[in-house]
Formats: C-alpha cells, structure tokens, sequence
C-alpha cells in the first residue's frame, strides 16, 4: 500500500511523535509498504493515512476524510490527546469520530474512550533497541531524568527531592531541550542552590541512553504521559523506574510496579530515591519487575501488531 504518516513533529525533532513517526515509517517498510512521512496532508496520492496527535492532525484529518471518505485512517493517541485535548477540544473529539481505528500506547489508555471508541482502537506498546545496561558509579547513586522540560512532564520534581535528602550520595542527571526560556531559567536556578543536580541539555539519542544505561534508577515525573518512549528504553535495559503514579505509566509498568509515587509529591518521591540507595533488595525488586515487561516492547512485537491492525483494517472494509 502506499501510507503517509502525518505527525506535526518536523524532520530533525526529538520530539516522541517524530520518534513513533520514523519508527512506524521503518516497520511499515519492512512489510513492503510504500510509506512518507509529512506534517500535513498536501493531497499526495495514497490508500491510508496514519495521523498522530488528535487535536494537531486535525486538519490534515478533515481534508483526508473529505476528500477520501472510502479510504481508511488510522488515529495514534498521544497524552495530551487521552488527557487533556479529548475532554476539552471540539477538534480532537472529531478526530476521533473520523478515525477508522486508532491506536494508545499503554493499556490503561483504553480507559479514556467510551465503547464505541474502544472497540476501534489497538494497544501497540512503542519498541525499542536496547542498549547494554552499563555499571554505575560507586560512590554515589545516580538518578536520571529524561525528557524535554515542559509543564506536563513536571520536569522539576526529582530535583526538588533531594532537598528532603540533605545528606544523601543522591545525584540527578537531567537531559532535555527547555521548551521555554522560564524553563531553562528554572533548571539554572536549581543547580546553584544543588550541587547534586545536574541539567545537561538536548543529548543526541546515543549521548542519552549512555547516561540511561549507567544509571540506579530513571525517575519520570510527568503529570501526563501517552505512554513514555523513555520508559520503554529503561524497560529495554533493564533499568529500575521511578514513576509518578499516573495512568500512561501504570499502563506500562503494570497496576502492580512496586515503584510509583504521587504525582507532583517531591516529599513521596524523595523517599523513594532514600530506599533505592539504601535498600538493594527492594532495588532488585524494580529492576525485576521492569524485565518482566520486557517481552512487549521488542521491535519484532511491535511490527507484528502493526500488521495485523492494518490486516483487521482492511479485512473489515472488504
């Protein structure tokens, strides 16, 4: 088939939906589809358009359907769409409508939508290649988080923990682009007055997972996930999590991780890190727990259940 992807992620982004974009590109190849990716549809000919993001497709949504209404749409579900655009924006719910089927990235997605929804709609957990999980340091246990600073991964939290740890050997590495200048402002301020915190910046994919791989534990903050690719690759090496206790982490990690914490709670989740450092055996404990899941996040898992929506997709409309 000849696909084009719409995601509003431009070329060179590290943003997750250019990410999931040129991944999908990839296994979709590899099934023998012809396959572009574009910020928008521009009327290009093809038989199916994968759009991603509800709200932000959204016009590329409605000139397809309008134009194409016997062709099919595939809708991928990011977090701003299942917990925020969807409730609020008249724009995200008509994409929704629009949609012949579409796609959430974690389980618990499924909660979101109602039957109608739901009975449209796949769980693809997001794959990746994971890297060899490196030792790390000694003299001290080191905490990252990655992920670009904006509100909705309230970025900050892990460092403002370690003011409930004033004697810890805790360090927090952090990596991401600041979004807003008030950000980077914020992550400047913190490492003055901590010394243990550290915010490197935008890294290239490999700079990250070298500084994920020699990591104790990733901590991710966010107030709403779709479901984090930077969980996936702490699940891929076999990384301990550290996680606010919302629905796009619980629907990776499982209803029973042992490592969740309240969201927005730097307090909760300084005491986390506290038993991380000081309790191996409840450190094992997470580490197991993230290889369980390891099975689901194969790149191998993910193209197969790419194929068989695409299957079910077309069976349906014959």
């Amino acid at each position: 088939m000849r696909i084009l992807i719409v995601t509003p992620a431009a070329p060179g982004s590290r943003h997750g939906n250019r990410a999931t974009a040129l991944r999908w590109a990839r296994h979709l190849r590899a099934l023998g589809h012809e396959t572009e990716i574009a910020l928008e549809w521009d009327g290009r000919d093809c038989e199916l358009l994968i759009a991603l993001h509800a709200r932000r497709s959204h016009a590329a949504i409605r000139a397809w359907k309008a134009a194409h209404p016997r062709l099919p749409l595939i809708l991928v579900l990011t977090g701003t769409d299942l917990y925020r655009d969807i409730r609020s924006d008249a724009d995200a719910r008509a994409s929704l409508d629009l949609a012949d089927r579409m796609v959430v990235l974690q389980t618990k997605g499924l909660d979101e939508l109602n039957a109608a929804q739901r009975a449209k709609t796949s769980v693809i957990f997001q794959s990746v290649r994971a890297v060899r999980r490196q030792t790390p340091p000694r003299s001290y246990f080191l905490a990252t988080v990655i992920g670009h600073l904006r509100e909705e991964k309230d970025p900050f939290r892990a460092a403002l923990a370690l003011a409930h740890l004033p004697r810890a050997a805790i360090r927090v590495v952090q990596l991401g682009q600041a979004m807003t200048p008030e950000m980077g402002r914020q992550a400047r301020a913190l490492m003055r007055a901590e010394p243990r915190y550290r915010w490197l910046g935008e890294l290239d994919h490999a700079g990250a997972m070298r500084w994920l791989a020699r990591s104790h534990a990733m901590v991710i903050s966010s107030r709403m996930e779709g479901g984090a690719h930077v969980v996936s690759e702490a699940i891929g090496i076999g990384v301990p999590v550290i996680a606010s206790a919302i629905p796009g982490n619980i629907g990776l990690l499982g209803e029973r991780y042992p490592g969740y914490y309240p969201v927005a709670d730097e307090a909760a989740l300084a005491e986390r890190l506290a038993r991380a450092q000081s309790d191996p055996v409840w450190l094992a404990a997470l580490e197991a727990a993230v290889k369980a899941s390891a099975h689901e996040i194969g790149p191998a898992a993910e193209r197969a259940a790419i194929a068989k929506l695409i299957t079910d997709l077309m069976c349906s409309r014959e």
